[in-house]
């Protein structure tokens, strides 16, 4: 399921033969449901630039896609997770860096509230209604991950805080 497709299975292959002119990556977002994934605050600018994105919610997914890095020469990119970066025009650059330097103090501020809770506080890009979102980590679990992990009945607890994600 994607973004665009509603109720209609797409396989890879027909996604990347979709994709925008320029569009490098294919976005994914894992979760436990297609509802869920809709709503989530991770793909509202994928949503206003007009770019598709993979809709994975069955568990398997997670596992799928940390072994899957790429297809057909594109990279998969989880918008979940850091590292999600669009290309910008300058107008958008500046504008970016302005809001980076206004905000300074207030993510200074938030750092040192949350402290050993968040690896960093930073102002992006990928929000364009929520106010904040928090973002793992582009090589630890995501949280989605994290939930399947906590729901197993005979899991490993003692590689919980290794494997948990860096927010």
């Amino acid at each position: 399921h994607t973004s665009k497709t509603g109720e209609e299975m797409v396989s890879l292959k027909e996604y990347v033969a979709r994709m925008k002119e320029g569009q490098k990556d294919i976005y994914i977002i894992t979760g436990e449901s297609r509802a869920a994934v809709a709503a989530s605050p991770f793909v509202e600018t994928l949503r206003k630039r007009d770019l598709e994105v993979l809709y994975m919610v069955d568990p398997i997914d997670e596992y799928v896609v940390q072994q899957l890095k790429d297809f057909d020469g594109h990279k998969l990119k989880n918008c979940s997770k850091e590292g999600l970066d669009f290309d910008q025009t300058e107008d958008e650059k500046k504008k970016a860096e302005e809001q980076k330097a206004a905000y300074e103090g207030l993510c200074k501020l938030c750092k040192e509230v949350l402290s050993d809770k968040v690896e960093k506080v930073q102002v992006g890009q990928r929000l364009t209604e929520s106010p904040c979102a928090l973002v793992t980590g582009e090589y630890g679990w995501s949280a989605n991950m994290e939930r399947i992990m906590k729901a197993q009945a005979l899991r490993d607890t003692s590689t919980m805080g290794y494997m948990a994600a860096k927010k």
